[in-house]
């Protein structure tokens, strides 16, 4: 993805380097590693607030200190945020004679508070429909890349394009319809119903990669691989198996990895958000 140099979104709230640094550290060396530790965390739904990396004794972030690298992933999601902006602008008004209201991407590091409550390393990115804002620990493309697997611009790209397109389902009323239904249901449909949002949104994802491939000409050889990986080593089958878990189905909240790249690869191939109907599909 050739993203240097070109326009960034203004739409961002970078809250990184003010202090605060990271409630918890956890050294890479033996145990169940850190990866383990945050799936775990995750599933159990308890707020680890790990660093996501490998290195241990790792120091506090303190104010207004961000490393070389830190600045350049903070660049690069600006840039692809701007691309969503862009994208979902014709998206709307081709598509559905309506118009896009960007978002805003709040930038943390180790933890923040957000409408929905805290926000920490280890709950990994987010979109919070109370402020309609999305939220991302850049420090999460180094665990999507070193210790998940997913390597590549484009696999980081993707994980932005799929929490833009819960703003999408936000915008265009389906993710308050589908949390009412989850507040009705049992914790099994509630689920379901979960899994059938964030397929939906890896579908936008793939909707926004198709448009911008033509739209944004920053798309290379390779990146849409990138993209299908990142998707495949994020389901729900393959995170509970890497937590040394069994697989549960009925705990699923997310999708498989074959759901999560099939979702994609639909909005991918077809560039439409009226292909991206997870929630009648008969596979579900």
């Amino acid at each position: 993805m050739k993203w240097q140099g070109r326009r960034q979104s203004s739409n961002i709230d970078d809250r990184r380097g003010r202090g605060g640094g990271r409630g918890l550290v956890i050294g890479g060396g033996g145990g169940l590693g850190v990866l383990a530790i945050v799936v775990i965390g995750y599933f159990m739904g308890i707020d680890l607030t790990p660093l996501l990396d490998d290195s241990a004794g790792r120091q506090p972030q303190t104010q207004g200190q961000l490393s070389a690298q830190d600045e350049a992933a903070g660049d690069f999601v600006a840039v692809t945020l701007a691309d969503t902006e862009e994208v979902w602008t014709d998206i709307f008004r081709d598509q559905l004679n309506a118009h896009y209201q960007p978002t805003t991407l709040v930038l943390f590091s180790g933890m923040t508070q957000s409408a929905c409550g805290g926000a920490s390393a280890a709950t990994g990115p987010f979109y919070c429909p109370n402020d309609k804002k999305v939220y991302l620990d850049t420090d999460f493309f180094n665990v999507l890349s070193q210790q998940m697997g997913a390597e590549g611009d484009f696999a980081a790209a993707y994980v932005v394009a799929h929490e833009v397109g819960h703003y999408v389902q936000d915008q265009l009323g389906i993710l308050s319809q589908a949390n009412s239904l989850r507040a009705q249901s049992t914790e099994a449909q509630s689920n379901a119903i979960s899994v059938m949002i964030e397929l939906q949104a890896d579908c936008f994802a793939g909707v926004w990669a198709n448009v911008a491939q033509d739209k944004i000409g920053a798309i290379e050889r390779g990146d849409f691989a990138e993209a299908m990986n990142a998707a495949g080593q994020i389901g729900d089958d393959t995170l509970q198996r890497r937590a040394g878990q069994a697989v549960r189905p009925d705990n699923f909240t997310h999708g498989t990895s074959a759901e999560r790249q099939h979702w994609f690869e639909t909005g991918l191939e077809t560039g439409r958000v009226d292909s991206c109907d997870t929630f009648s599909d008969a596979t579900l």
